[in-house]
């Protein structure tokens, strides 16, 4: 049974997790640091595969892929996945990243993913991401506070409160970085400042904006947690939290234990390093044939597999509880999520669903279910796709959010603990 997680301990944890990651190119990087300072080898995919027991890795931009080998496996060894993804709703900047207006310098950006984008404006955010040399080296870049997204005053748009808050794309969310007449670097000078190279070596970035307010605990009981990239940085620092915890101190099975942090899910995944690109699979069938699999005996592996897509979900708003289903009310601080689809938005069955509540009872939680209103079709999200690409049996579950696609979302600490110990559960075949 997996032990208790102190849950104030880990929400610590886990902002500084969100601190260290900026951008879905950082949080794989963070997490790869992570797994190198337990011991972990990272592997070089252009080298020939390393199945040895024990830790291994590679990140693919902003992915990362781990797997765990242990010391002997059987003829009904399996893999036990958790996925999830490193990328969040935001702005990315635009090739040529400054504009300027009316005496303002102001970022180019495009809009990524879905964000609630009248939650970005008015404060102060930062750029992050990775930059390509002329060389062809890449770096990781992180600005501090260098932008903001002013709103129009209310006496300039009185019927803000009346009407809501509209925003166009493009006319209304480039962040100020600068007045025309203040000189100085620019934000391309600030990313190569960053780099530790001049700007004109610059030739190639893949920059977004972010929050750089840190996390906090909050609340009359300092239950609840407010951070940036709650989706989905929860279920990335909370499965690699389990699959450190799981082999600390010696893994005992005979499964191979895979975490798989996709990049690009906010915008449909199908990239070199998303969820419908071969990131996963490359790794499952180089393994299996490391480990000495042949083409049917990998076909059987998989079939014996499963994997958990956590994902962020939603708890019942208590201001808007008409937009909820009738019978299913997520609650902060209840558990974590069992999300359920009949269209199959969502992977999870009835086999899903008991591998689910299982985990979270070993765990001393329990599941939430959270399904949509008829009314007001859900999203979705990696599990599907890693289903229908793998045939690998998959439940999608998560952490329940409100203000899901914000710059700012809110959690329960108690539910970060407890979706990292269902996790390791899972990956201790409980």
């Amino acid at each position: 049974m997996p032990t208790r997680i102190d849950a104030v301990q880990h929400a610590q944890d886990f902002i500084d997790f969100v601190a260290a990651a900026p951008s879905s190119y950082h949080a794989a990087a963070e997490g790869a640091r992570r797994l190198a300072l337990a011991g972990w080898q990272q592997q070089d995919e252009r080298e020939a595969w390393d199945a040895s027991p024990g830790g291994h890795f590679i990140v693919r931009g902003g992915a990362l892929i781990a797997w765990w080998v242990p010391e002997e496996l059987a003829d009904d060894s399996a893999f036990r996945i958790v996925g999830s993804h490193t990328d969040s709703p935001s702005f990315k900047l635009k090739p040529t990243v400054q504009t300027n207006a009316v005496g303002y310098e102001q970022a180019a950006v495009e809009v990524y993913g879905g964000p609630l984008i009248g939650s970005w404006t008015d404060r102060e955010l930062g750029f992050a991401g990775r930059v390509v040399d002329r060389s062809g080296r890449e770096h990781l870049v992180s600005t501090g506070p260098i932008a903001r997204i002013p709103q129009l005053a209310i006496h300039l748009n009185r019927s803000a409160n009346e009407e809501g808050l509209k925003l166009g794309k493009q006319a209304h969310t480039a962040p100020v970085i600068s007045t025309t007449s203040s000189g100085g670097p620019g934000l391309l000078g600030a990313l190569a400042e960053s780099a530790g190279i001049a700007a004109k070596d610059i030739a190639g970035h893949d920059v977004y904006a972010f929050d750089v307010q840190r996390g906090a605990m909050f609340g009359a009981n300092d239950e609840f947690i407010a951070s940036s990239r709650m989706d989905n940085l929860t279920s990335v620092h909370a499965s690699l939290a389990a699959l450190l915890r799981a082999t600390s101190e010696g893994y005992a099975g005979r499964d191979v234990l895979v975490l798989a942090a996709f990049d690009h899910e906010e915008v449909g995944s199908e990239t070199v390093s998303g969820a419908s690109g071969p990131v996963l699979a490359d790794v499952l069938t180089r393994t299996g044939r490391a480990l000495g699999n042949d083409e049917d005996a990998r076909l059987r592996m998989l079939r014996r597999s499963w994997c958990v897509s956590s994902d962020a979900g939603h708890a019942v708003h208590p201001n808007y509880v008409g937009h909820h289903d009738p019978a299913h009310h997520p609650v902060l601080g209840q558990g974590p999520l069992l999300k359920v689809n009949a269209n199959q938005r969502y992977a999870s069955d009835a086999a899903g669903a008991a591998l689910w509540n299982s985990a979270c009872e070993a765990a001393g939680s329990r599941a939430q279910a959270f399904v949509s209103n008829n009314d007001v079709p859900c999203g979705s999200t990696i599990g599907p796709l890693t289903a229908t690409r793998l045939g690998i049996r998959t439940v999608d579950v998560g952490v329940p959010l409100l203000s899901m696609h914000s710059a700012r979302e809110m959690a329960s600490v108690s539910d970060l603990a407890a979706i990292a110990g269902a996790i390791e559960a899972v990956y201790a075949g409980r």
